[in-house]
């Protein structure tokens, strides 16, 4: 498409800028061809579904954090006596016994919202797995749990299968972490933090039986769950770290710090992801790997959360969204409007990324009525506006003002104009500034067969809208127009 672009040393600018904000964010390009061919294939599906749920559902309480003794506002208990608390959080297994769990009504409810992939937890950094492992007690599966005589008690086999069902990616989100397992957690020594509570270089037979527990699990899922696309790893702190990083991390610490004490100290984890990620591609080839907050080559893409990046980013990236409440099941919780969830996805796609807006089913297996709401909503802007988010790729100056932009095949444009907060009529002239077409291109509005007029003004254009569009707009909350050449 032959747009003429005003502004390049703006663009530079902008670039130079997001690099400099997201410095911490580094990318190393992957180099297998089979997983650079599937992690575009990923850059094309742009809206993913993330589910955290575990049998921390039951009290409505943030995931696993709460027994982390760490002091932060956001993982404190409701009482002091820490010890009783985490034997009490760790015998919800007990409990934990959703009847009404329906993954095939969930899979519904995303494929009409035009999601393209779920990732979904089958183990949170409390080591409770919600999928049949043989390397552990502490399960869905377990006897001690009442859901494991239920038909549907592999709880992760029966939300991927009825997700690829519906031609969706499987994605599955895995803790490195496991607070629960003795050769992470040892109960020999206290638990100061969210580490690994010994030092592995000092018990280093204890540390590989940690390290070969994660891999059996993580084979696990990757040999008997069908196909997976995205191994999604959380907890970065799980990591080789060099003595040096150790040292200089310490150092910037207490340069700023006048009482001395550290939150959270750094540790090295080394569980040889290297080694484990080859195995992982033996099982599924091309498996795209995203080991979150791990500088290397085995994030092959980033993961800012629950926010989003006020620049288009140099690298495959994906914002992680919480749609209402918070990542795990919050009664009664406020989920984003339609209005607000089509921006978020519009902003993302015009920066060049992926939107995965988090849904955290309820103890009993369901998702409250606000959840579906939203994605409806969002399924019907998608039915009309959907080629103006599949496939794309970021497009400078990405977004001026309320109009985003995306392109396609080098040969389409599309400027989504996002309307404003009660704004249900179409504007009479919608312009769009810093970017031009061609003499002669066709400018049209999805969901509308009617040719439009368009005009160069300034360094953009100006797009005529006719009386009939303006009263009655083919979808809601934000409007597309495909600019494109004649042939």
């Amino acid at each position: 498409m032959k747009f003429i672009l005003f502004i390049a040393v703006w663009m530079l600018g902008q670039m130079i800028c997001a690099q400099a904000i997201y410095e911490d964010e580094r990318y190393v390009p992957e180099t297998d061809p089979v997983v650079l061919q599937k992690l575009e294939q990923w850059q094309d599906l742009k809206f993913g579904l993330l589910m955290h749920w575990g049998h921390y559902s039951q009290w409505g309480i943030v995931e696993s954090w709460s027994i982390c003794a760490e002091d932060e506002d956001w993982c404190r208990r409701p009482h002091e006596d820490y010890v009783a608390y985490k034997e009490a959080y760790h015998n919800l297994q007990k409990t934990f016994d959703p009847v009404s769990f329906d993954p095939e009504k969930w899979a519904l409810a995303a494929e009409n919202a035009g999601m393209k992939y779920v990732v979904f937890t089958t183990k949170h950094h409390d080591g409770f797995s919600m999928f049949d492992s043989k390397y552990t007690d502490y399960k869905v599966t377990s006897p001690d749990c009442p859901f494991h005589t239920n038909p549907k008690a592999n709880i992760t086999k029966e939300v991927f299968d009825a997700f690829r069902a519906k031609g969706l990616w499987a994605g599955a989100y895995f803790s490195k972490p496991d607070w629960h397992n003795e050769n992470y957690w040892w109960s020999n020594f206290a638990t100061p933090d969210r580490n690994v509570n010994y030092d592995p270089e000092a018990y280093p037979e204890r540390w590989e039986n940690f390290v070969q527990f994660t891999h059996n699990q993580i084979m696990e899922l990757m040999t008997d769950y069908g196909d997976v696309d995205i191994l999604w790893l959380d907890g970065g702190w799980v990591a080789k770290k060099s003595p040096e990083f150790i040292r200089e991390w310490y150092g910037r610490k207490m340069e700023n710090n006048t009482s001395g004490f550290i939150k959270a100290q750094i540790v090295n984890q080394d569980i040889r992801m290297d080694e484990l990620v080859d195995k992982a591609r033996e099982k599924q080839p091309g498996l795209i790997v995203v080991d979150r907050a791990v500088h290397g080559k085995n994030q092959n893409y980033l993961t800012p959360e629950n926010r989003v990046p006020e620049h288009s980013l140099p690298y495959p990236w994906e914002s992680c969204i919480i749609s209402g409440g918070g990542w795990s099941h919050t009664p009664d919780a406020t989920y984003m409007s339609g209005r607000e969830g089509v921006h978020l996805l519009v902003d993302i796609v015009a920066k060049g990324g992926n939107l995965l807006l988090n849904v955290a089913p309820g103890p009993d297996g369901t998702w409250q009525q606000g959840a579906y709401d939203l994605l409806e909503e969002m399924g019907e802007w998608m039915q009309v506006n959907s080629e103006a988010i599949y496939e794309t790729r970021a497009i400078a100056p990405f977004k001026i003002g309320n109009v985003a932009l995306t392109q396609k095949n080098n040969r389409e444009i599309y400027c989504i104009y996002m309307a404003d907060e009660g704004e249900s009529r179409m504007p009479s002239k919608i312009v769009v500034p810093q970017i031009q077409p061609v003499p002669g291109a066709k400018v049209s509005l999805l969901g509308s067969d009617v040719a439009l007029k368009w005009k160069p003004q300034g360094d953009g254009f100006v797009i005529d809208i006719p009386a009939g569009l303006r009263k009655s707009p083919p979808s809601r909350y934000a409007w597309s127009f495909k600019v494109s050449e004649i042939e």
